[in-house]
C-alpha cells in the first residue's frame, strides 16, 4: 500500500489559496468515463457518498479560522494499492471502490487522527475523498487508487493539524504532538490486512521498503537475511506440502497391495476345496496338452498267460 502526501505548489496542489483548482482536477476522470458510459464515483466523506463538488470547496474553503493568507488551507494524500491489494478489493471496479471506501473511512481516516496524538477520532478530521480507476504512468492492469483532500483545520475550526510537520509526539514547545507519517504507514498497512485478510510478504511491507531505500547498510543486511529466511520457510511449507501429495499416492499402493493379497488368499483357499483335475491341475497351466496326449495315444494290452494246473487224463 503506497500512501504519500504531494508537496505543496503553485499549480494543482497549491494549498494556500482555494482548493477549487485541486476539486476540478479530481474531477477530470468522471468526463471522459461519462462519455464512455462507464461507471463513476462522486466525492465522500466519513458517512456520505455523492457528495457534490460545489459543497467539497465551500466546506474546505470556509474551514481555515485564524489561518494567515500564505498558510496551508489544506493538504492531499494519495492512497494507492498495488495490484495484488486491489485483488483482494473487488472483482469489479464497483467493488473495489466500495472497499477502498471502507478502508479509508475505517482505517486510514482514525490512523491519521490518532497519529497527531491530540486525542483526536475520525470523526474530528474534515476531508473528502475521490477515487480514481486509471494511472497515466503505470504498468498495472488494475489502477483504482483516491485521492483525499483533508482540511488544515479540524471540524470544530479550532485545531490545526498539518501532517507534513516534523514534529513526533512532542510534549513541549508551541506545537505539541506532532505527527509520524512512518507510524501512520505502518498502521494503515497492518489495518488493510487485518480488514481484507491480506497474506503480506515481507518485501511489500513499508519496513522492507523504507529499509532498502533508507537505512544503513547494517540494517539492508539485516534485511536480506530476514527475507531470505522467510523465503526458506515458505519453500519448507511448500515442499511439506508437495511431500504430503506425493505420499497419498502411496497409501493408497498400500492400500491397492492389501487388496491384492486379499483376493490371492481367497483364491488359494477356493483351489484347495476344487476336486482332483490329474496331473495338468497339479501341476497349473504349465502343461495344458497333457491329457490331449494320453487321450490319443491307445493303451498297448498285455495278453493272458494260461493259468498253470493239474491236465486231466
Amino acid at each position: 500500500m503506497n500512501i504519500d502526501f504531494p508537496p505543496p505548489s503553485k499549480g494543482t496542489y497549491n494549498n494556500a489559496g482555494s482548493s477549487r483548482k485541486l476539486c476540478n482536477y479530481l474531477e477530470h476522470e468522471d468526463m471522459e468515463r461519462m462519455e464512455q458510459g462507464i461507471y463513476t464515483e462522486g466525492f465522500f466523506n466519513l458517512t456520505d457518498d455523492n457528495i457534490y463538488k460545489s459543497q467539497v470547496i465551500k466546506d474546505i474553503d470556509s474551514n481555515i479560522g485564524q489561518l494567515m493568507k500564505t498558510d496551508a488551507k489544506f493538504y492531499a494524500i494519495h492512497v494507492s494499492p498495488s495490484e495484488k491489494e486491489l485483488r483482494v478489493m473487488g472483482n469489479t471496479e464497483q467493488e473495489q471502490a466500495e472497499a477502498m471506501k471502507r478502508y479509508i473511512r475505517e482505517v486510514v481516516i482514525p490512523e491519521y487522527a490518532k497519529n497527531y496524538n491530540k486525542g483526536l477520532s475520525a470523526e474530528d478530521i474534515k476531508f473528502y475523498g475521490k477515487i480514481h480507476f486509471d494511472r497515466n504512468r503505470s504498468d498495472n492492469n488494475l489502477n483504482l487508487h483516491c485521492h483525499l483532500i483533508v482540511s488544515r483545520k479540524d471540524q470544530s475550526n479550532k485545531k490545526k493539524l498539518s501532517p507534513l510537520t516534523n514534529h513526533k509526539n512532542t510534549k513541549r514547545g508551541t506545537v505539541k504532538g506532532g505527527f509520524d507519517r512512518k507510524n501512520l504507514f505502518q498502521q494503515a498497512e497492518q489495518g488493510f490486512d487485518k480488514l481484507f485478510g491480506y497474506q503480506r510478504q515481507l518485501t511489500e511491507t513499508f519496513e522492507y521498503c523504507n529499509t532498502m531505500k533508507n537505512g544503513s547498510l547494517f540494517e539492508q543486511l539485516n534485511m536480506q537475511e530476514r527475507q531470505i529466511s522467510n523465503e526458506r520457510k515458505n519453500t519448507d511449507m511448500q515442499t511439506g506440502l508437495y511431500a504430503d501429495k506425493q505420499d497419498e499416492p502411496n497409501e493408497n499402493k498400500v492400500a491397492y497391495k492389501q487388496d491384492d493379497n486379499l483376493s490371492n488368499d481367497i483364491e488359494d483357499k477356493q483351489s484347495f476345496n476344487l476336486p482332483d483335475l490329474g496331473l495338468s491341475s497339479a501341476l497349473g497351466l504349465l502343461t495344458p496338452d497333457a491329457n490331449k496326449e494320453e487321450d490319443q495315444i491307445p493303451m498297448k494290452r498285455k495278453k493272458k498267460k494260461p493259468k498253470r494246473g493239474f491236465r486231466q487224463g
